[in-house]
């Protein structure tokens, strides 16, 4: 995932249909590709696996109401869920065991309008935020936003480039600049596959 735990050998459960259409999405196939699966079956396939991480992406998961008792019931035998949300959704009924990865859309998203800021006090030091950034004015909005809501006191906070658009060393510079104690996130898919690779 594009989390903390980015580089650990996780299953991806990803569900179709998002409300979003960010600017940058590199993920439009999971608007609409995909078939029903029975909540058995998903959790057969993880089983099959033989991993203890498991996350849950999109598209936007929290639209399907059948992801509450599919986490649930990942939680109940795997040892790390995770959940990436867009942060467009609120994220109050999720199980408490599982790990939000909260979005929080930028300007450069074209979809800053949509975030759900109620999410932001629900947050508790096992989730995470994410900002994904496309140029230095989303980086100030970042900043106005991690300093309003408190988030460093909250939960880990990532910041991550646009792949293609912000420089990963442009944006280190700045985080360095401002002794900002975010954590870097890169797409390591994009960087040790291809940058139009889907899922391994």
């Amino acid at each position: 995932g594009e989390g903390t735990r980015a580089g650990v050998r996780c299953v991806f459960v990803r569900l179709t249909g998002c409300h979003l259409r960010c600017v940058w999405c590199d993920t439009e196939y999971a608007f609409h590709e995909g078939g029903w699966m029975a909540l058995d079956e998903i959790v057969r396939r993880v089983r099959d696996y033989g991993c203890p991480v498991v996350e849950i992406t999109g598209g936007e998961p929290l639209l399907q109401p059948g992801v509450y008792p599919l986490m649930t019931r990942l939680a109940d035998e795997f040892e790390t869920v995770m959940l990436e949300t867009s942060g467009a959704v609120s994220i109050a009924d999720v199980d408490p065991r599982v790990v939000r990865v909260v979005d929080v859309k930028c300007p450069g998203s074209g979809e800053a309008e949509r975030n759900c800021w109620e999410n932001m006090p629900l947050l508790t030091p096992r989730d995470e935020v994410k900002f994904v950034l496309a140029d230095r004015a989303d980086y100030d909005f970042a900043l106005d936003v991690l300093r309003r809501y408190d988030l460093l006191a909250r939960c880990p906070v990532l910041f991550s480039p646009v792949f293609g658009a912000l420089e990963p060393v442009e944006l280190a510079n700045w985080l360095l600049a401002d002794r900002l104690d975010v954590r870097l996130g890169l797409q390591l898919h994009k960087l040790i596959w291809s940058p139009t690779t889907r899922g391994v």
